[in-house]
């Protein structure tokens, strides 16, 4: 294991690499963090202040936001979050749970010292790794995990133009759905969304979140969290929480029940979450990761949207390779095959303490 160029120095309580000084996130600092990931073109939903709040509350993990000054002002971000399991390992990750993270800054040497504070924390807590979750590369010389993919695609200005934009096929398959009599809504609750989750995800043989974590989400985001349910003679059939940032909806949560698959009721639950989008002027639809080879990579392709590689970058510490907590890891097929035969309350009563590690 090498350092990967990290660097540091001590000085009282703070870290100083020249004139900058890395600080943790403490409560009255999160407006000055918010408006400094305002005016950053790379930042993205999940480097906002309001995830220290979420993590800790909704799984107990211990968290590290840092931030980057000169001469008092805010030059760089970066959150971090501990997750410590027996069963899937220790880490330092930016950010678990959120499919974008790493340093957000707006110069090298900004971005090294926050990399270098990153590097002498693992170390100092003996994680296993630290991992980055960039959108673009960054160290060539970090072991990668080349995975994930995100989907992201921009809104045409015009809702029939949008229609016009999805690929024939798909297209006839959300025509289908709005035949169908289907309809949406938007919820103030999470108790209609989380039934239809929880239920999809067991059917894919995933352990599923915590209600808890869905409605610190809502509290937290506020509007920028909604939580959208298609119906069908007044049945909820599927449902997905949306987040929404700056020109952005990211549709980060959804599922179905029994009678999504014949209604075409996911379809037409994503069609709605553009259309709205476009309703409000936004600009940019981004459907979130997949891992290739998985039908959510498919479905999101069958909508025209290109995937582009995401650049997952790793700092072993006690680790000597790259980790590899994932469905499509051929060990985990047993666990898989069993999940999704267990009874649905069982499956939620003892899915949310497996997967509040899996982040």
């Amino acid at each position: 294991m090498g350092s990967y160029g990290c660097y540091f120095s001590r000085s009282g309580t703070s870290f100083v690499t020249a004139a900058i000084t890395i600080q943790p996130l403490s409560a009255s600092d999160h407006a000055q963090w918010d408006a400094y990931v305002a005016t950053q073109p790379s930042a993205t939903f999940f480097h906002l202040a309001g995830w220290k709040t979420v993590i800790e509350q909704a799984f107990g993990h211990r968290t590290f936001f840092l931030f980057a000054q000169q001469a008092g002002q805010i030059v760089g971000i970066l959150p971090l979050a501990r997750v410590k399991s027996l069963l899937f390992g220790h880490s330092l990750s930016s950010l678990p749970f959120c499919v974008y993270g790493g340093v957000v800054a707006e110069a090298e040497d900004v971005r090294e010292a926050l990399e270098a504070e990153a590097c002498r924390l693992a170390d100092e807590l003996q994680v296993d790794h630290l991992e980055m979750r960039n959108r673009h590369p960054v160290h060539d010389e970090w072991p990668k995990k080349a995975l994930y993919v995100t989907f992201r695609k921009e809104i045409a200005d015009s809702i029939e133009q949008n229609l016009s934009n999805i690929p024939r096929k798909q297209r006839a398959v959300v025509r289908k759905g709005i035949k169908a009599g289907l309809e949406s809504r938007v919820d103030a609750e999470v108790n209609d969304f989380y039934a239809l989750y929880a239920e999809s995800v067991r059917n894919l043989g995933t352990p599923v979140f915590s209600k808890k974590y869905f409605q610190v989400l809502k509290t937290v985001f506020g509007d920028a969290c909604e939580v959208m349910t298609v119906t069908h003679q007044g049945k909820a059939v599927s449902s997905v929480m949306n987040f929404y940032f700056r020109d952005q909806v990211l549709p980060y949560y959804g599922g179905g029940g029994v009678d999504a698959r014949a209604l075409k009721a996911n379809d037409f639950m994503y069609w709605e979450v553009m259309r709205r989008a476009c309703e409000k002027g936004l600009k940019w639809f981004d459907y979130g990761r997949s891992k290739e080879g998985t039908g959510s990579y498919a479905f999101k392709k069958n909508w025209g949207f290109v995937p582009e590689p995401l650049h997952y970058e790793f700092y072993l510490v006690k680790a000597k390779t790259v980790p590899d907590l994932n469905p499509l890891n051929p060990k985990y097929q047993i666990f898989i095959k069993t999940w999704k035969k267990l009874p649905l309350p069982v499956a939620n009563m003892i899915g949310p303490h497996l997967v509040k590690y899996l982040g």
